[in-house]
């Protein structure tokens, strides 16, 4: 209930839902879904989904996902709204419509990307538990179903067997190793969806590290909403998942109460 949120959330969110055209945009995994042992077994909480879509309805707002995910993945666990936009691979890859192009890398790039696979396809093969997850321009080691041991010895394999290629971004999460050809982060993403949407105000929840390039990103007037505990330099935190529907729900209370009538 919304009634169980910190006071200055409350207000913060019900202050944004006054700007003129709002963007929306949630991280996935960890915010909108709880973490689950197989990504693909992901999915929103239905409150959390269903707040989505009624804010994608409104006048002047647009709604967003920004997901480590590659898009293809997002959209089969999300499945968003129509009007929904999406940025996945941290930033790499972004939907703005039908006229967005698909990301594909360069002959450099495939190159290196091979290079990368390999890598990693060497670390599932030699310890238990891990799993590869492919994308257009990178690939993810997922150790969450590995042993700790097993699981870190994956990991190091991979950074010795990459780490010195300026070639490769590789940034790391909640038990995946995150290997890209295609430097970007989740801050680019929403720049870019703030440029191209003309929002006058943006509202972000996130949980990983990487989320926390978008909260740096987050302009005087934004709300951002670290999910679940560690260190953030978002201005608000709710525990877990679970929490994040009264967040949406107040929201779209507040814009639905007279936030769209500002020009």
């Amino acid at each position: 209930m919304t009634a169980d949120l910190p006071g200055d959330l409350r207000a913060a969110v019900i202050e944004l839902a006054q700007t003129p055209h709002l963007l929306v945009a949630l991280d996935f995994d960890g915010t909108m879904a709880p973490i689950v042992d197989r990504a693909e077994d992901a999915r929103p909480l239905p409150r959390s989904a269903a707040a989505l879509a009624a804010l994608s309805a409104l006048e002047r707002t647009t709604t967003a996902l920004v997901s480590g995910r590659a898009l293809a993945s997002l959209r089969v666990v999300a499945a968003p709204p129509e009007p929904t936009l999406l940025v996945g691979s941290h930033g790499a890859e972004v939907h703005l419509g039908p006229s967005s192009a698909e990301l594909k890398p360069s002959l450099r790039q495939a190159t290196a990307l091979a290079e990368a696979r390999a890598a990693v396809a060497q670390a599932v093969a030699l310890y238990p538990g891990t799993m590869a997850e492919q994308k257009p321009a990178g690939v993810v080691l997922h150790y969450r179903q590995a042993s700790e041991t097993d699981g870190q010895a994956a990991v190091d394999l991979v950074n010795q067997e990459l780490a010195q290629n300026p070639a490769f971004t590789i940034t790391t999460g909640k038990m995946v190793l995150e290997i890209s050809v295609v430097s970007a982060n989740k801050g680019e993403g929403l720049a870019t969806l703030r440029e191209s949407t003309h929002a006058t105000a943006t509202f972000f929840a996130g949980d990983d590290v990487t989320d926390e390039h978008a909260f740096a990103a987050l302009l005087p007037g934004d709300v951002g909403v670290k999910v679940g505990q560690g260190n953030t330099c978002a201005h608000f935190r709710i525990e877990s998942p679970h929490q994040l529907p009264a967040v949406l729900e107040l929201l779209l209370a507040a814009r639905t109460n007279g936030g769209t009538h500002n020009a």
